[in-house]
């Protein structure tokens, strides 16, 4: 098996590195505030229900205009969309790279804002809108005229998505739609809410499930509160529809088949979340490994001793098979239909993320008392990879898809 990777990335990477140092460090360093210990503080609108700053997300809006302008916010997509046609094992690499440089602007954990894009909505709509529906959305979506939160999970049913008790019934030309919605990411400045709901079927069948383009803006639209979280600001609102009214035409992908949407959201963003959350791991690694040379205690550097030794050689081992693993799971993406290869992205997705944790908890131990400070990043990068062991499906989750492949049950 050649291991090598493709030879553009190296020269990529370099080129990426000469454009975060000279358009986003100096931009950062003008709004230090967010990046240091203030960060949390700095970042949330604690008087408006813990949403992220509108100065912090403008912030944010800014870096994404530099990247863009220079070629590299749109680089996973295709070249029809300003892309640069970036492969998975592309972003895979790329996304490590960045969140191995460590917590900045270039790359920041907050909205899973980077200068190279995650588009899965854009990947959603390409794949399942219908052509008048990506001329509205697919541009819009890039320049940030519109918005799409993401409105699956409810609060009595997570991952068992075939459960959900939000419907929608036709009415005339259209579709009336009951039901509430919780960690719908992204709706405080959302245009439009992905609201999936049963059309048609029965409680725990795949099919009868439908995907709408909801405004948000919609009378019967409401979002009551937003859940504070390990990890502030929130974004992460509940949404109650109450008889909300949409045309026909707000339906993304086939009627009764809203799952399929669904999972192509999941996969694209699985992968991705595995390649940063590696990243962020060897950082932590790194950092420790780093200190551990510095730091004397008792006449002798930190690092000769084993119990410093040993837990890092253990992780930065891990760090070593999970990124084969990643690359593999990625390659594979782009040679196969996601579903042949969902068995492999979920190894790399739980095992990625649960690396980063240990990464993280190890830094702040061998640091002492300043790893557990806000001063260094080790809380916030745990606070925020933590998540990850349960969004996009919990790792128990990702277990079970593994198992299924491994002993032949359930849908291959």
């Amino acid at each position: 098996m050649d291991f090598t990777l493709p030879e553009h990335l190296p020269g990529v990477l370099a080129e990426m590195d000469a454009f975060i140092e000279a358009e986003i460090k100096p931009l950062e360093r003008e709004h230090i505030q967010y990046f240091d210990r203030r960060r949390e503080y700095a970042r949330t609108d604690w008087e408006n229900g813990g949403i992220p700053q509108r100065a912090w997300e403008e912030l944010l809006d800014e870096m994404r205009r530099r990247a863009d302008r220079a070629g590299w916010l749109r680089y996973g997509l295709p070249s029809r969309f300003g892309g640069r046609d970036g492969a998975n094992i592309d972003m895979a690499v790329i996304r490590e790279h960045l969140a191995h440089k460590g917590l900045g602007l270039h790359n920041d954990l907050q909205d899973e804002s980077s200068i190279v894009g995650n588009f899965p909505q854009v990947i959603m709509m390409d794949r399942f809108g219908t052509d008048a529906q990506k001329a509205e959305w697919i541009e819009a979506m890039l320049t940030g005229q519109r918005s799409m939160a993401f409105g699956l999970t409810e609060p009595a049913h997570g991952s068992d998505a075939t459960w959900l008790e939000t419907t929608a019934r036709r009415d005339g030309d259209g579709w009336v739609i009951n039901g509430t919605k919780r960690w719908n990411t992204g709706v405080h400045r959302a245009t439009h809410d992905l609201i999936f709901a049963r059309t048609s079927g029965e409680p725990g069948q795949a099919r009868g499930i439908t995907a709408f383009l909801v405004p948000t803006d919609t009378p019967g639209f409401e979002v009551p509160y937003y859940w504070w979280t390990f990890n502030m600001p929130t974004d992460h609102g509940e949404v109650v529809l109450t008889d909300v009214r949409v045309p026909d035409d707000a339906v993304l992908g086939e009627v009764d088949r809203g799952l399929d949407v669904g999972q192509t959201f999941l996969h694209e963003n699985r992968i991705r979340q595995a390649a940063s959350s590696l990243g962020a791991a060897q950082y932590c690694i790194d950092r420790a490994v780093s200190y551990a040379g510095e730091r004397n205690v008792f006449g002798k550097p930190l690092a000769v001793n084993q119990a410093v030794q040993w837990p890092l050689v253990e992780l930065q081992t891990e760090a070593q098979m999970v990124r084969l693993l990643v690359y593999y799971a990625a390659t594979e993406l782009d040679r196969s239909h996601h579903m042949e290869v969902s068995d492999k992205v979920s190894m790399a997705n739980y095992r990625a993320n649960r690396l980063v944790c240990d990464a993280a908890d190890r830094a702040m131990q061998v640091h002492g008392g300043i790893g557990y400070s806000r001063h260094e990043p080790f809380e916030h990068i745990y606070r925020h990879h933590r998540r990850y062991r349960i969004t996009e499906g919990a790792e128990e989750i990702q277990i079970r898809r593994v198992a299924q492949r491994l002993f032949g049950f359930g849908r291959r």
